[in-house]
């Protein structure tokens, strides 16, 4: 017996509409060539699907069984039709994002609840997990966007800028370099380094100025929370080196002194690294305009 998707939507509609007759003109059909269908149905299962001179026409018990069927199949498949046509239109998808910056939670989160008013059909999901290969998972397309400020020649990707930042050093109020203009590498020899619990050429105190200068922190604390690094800095148990755009509000803390790192300051981009299908369609351009503008309402806010 081949059951095709048309048996199940003429089983229904003659059921909803109680007779061939109204029963054709729902489906667009004649009278006639719908009994053909009918006929050639019942001959498939060897049973009637309907009980013959009864008004409205009903179903018989197997008749009964195959619009369970319908009613339980049309729905699951109008649904999927629905969502090919919502990816095709670019009003659907996935968007799974792996972060490689451990501050960009506190931008992200805004961005995304902003996104999701937007766009309630996108299926959108975080992958901290993922963070150390990220770029490997984006090219098996386990995640969809990758938040990095480390641009790498990909074949099939592409990293689009989203903003530039400022990497800034942040102490106590009362700290030794509290009366400094800048900070230089050897001022952080003699300091506990309070960090996120990344790898250390993920931190851009390391990669951008310890690392090269060849110094070293006395010590390393690291910390997951940006509260709880605040927190700790205030308290004088370190020193810490923040996003510019974390540090909104400790500028104007009575606290907390953030100073520039060397004379003229550390300027770091972040990007989006999409693949390169992916880069065209609808919601992945709206949710990275969001991503550019909110750090600039941090800033301002």
């Amino acid at each position: 017996m081949h059951i095709e998707f048309r048996h199940l939507r003429t089983i229904k509609a003659i059921h909803d509409a109680g007779g061939l007759a109204r029963a054709a003109e729902l489906l667009n059909m004649t009278q006639s060539a719908l009994s053909h269908q009918v006929k050639g149905l019942e001959e498939q299962a060897g049973v009637e699907l309907f009980v013959r001179r009864s008004k409205p026409l009903k179903l018989s018990a197997a008749g009964q069984k195959m619009l369970r069927a319908a009613e339980d199949i049309l729905p699951r498949v109008t649904a999927l039709e629905e969502e090919f046509t919502g990816l095709v239109k670019g009003r659907s998808g996935r968007l799974h994002i792996a972060i490689e910056c451990h501050a960009c939670f506190d931008w992200l989160f805004p961005v995304l609840e902003r996104f999701r008013k937007a766009w309630g059909d996108v299926d959108v999901d975080i992958r901290p997990g993922l963070a150390f290969d990220a770029l490997p998972a984006l090219k098996r397309e386990e995640v969809d966007l990758v938040i990095s400020s480390d641009p790498e020649d990909l074949p099939g990707i592409s990293f689009l800028p989203l903003f530039d930042y400022e990497p800034v050093f942040v102490a106590s109020a009362t700290h030794r370099l509290a009366a400094q203009d800048y900070v230089t590498a050897p001022d952080f020899r003699e300091e506990t380094l309070i960090t996120y619990p990344v790898d250390r050429n993920r931190l851009d105190v390391f990669t951008q100025l310890l690392t090269p200068a060849k110094v070293e922190p006395r010590a390393i604390r690291q910390v997951e929370l940006t509260a709880v690094i605040l927190l700790l800095v205030a308290s004088g148990r370190g020193v810490s080196v923040l996003p510019d755009w974390v540090l909104r509000d400790v500028r104007y803390h009575s606290d907390y002194v953030t100073k520039r790192i060397t004379e003229h300051g550390l300027t770091r981009r972040l990007y989006a690294a999409v693949r390169d299908e992916d880069a065209g369609k609808p919601f992945m351009a709206h949710v990275l305009r969001l991503a550019r503008t909110e750090p600039v309402k941090l800033q301002r806010g």
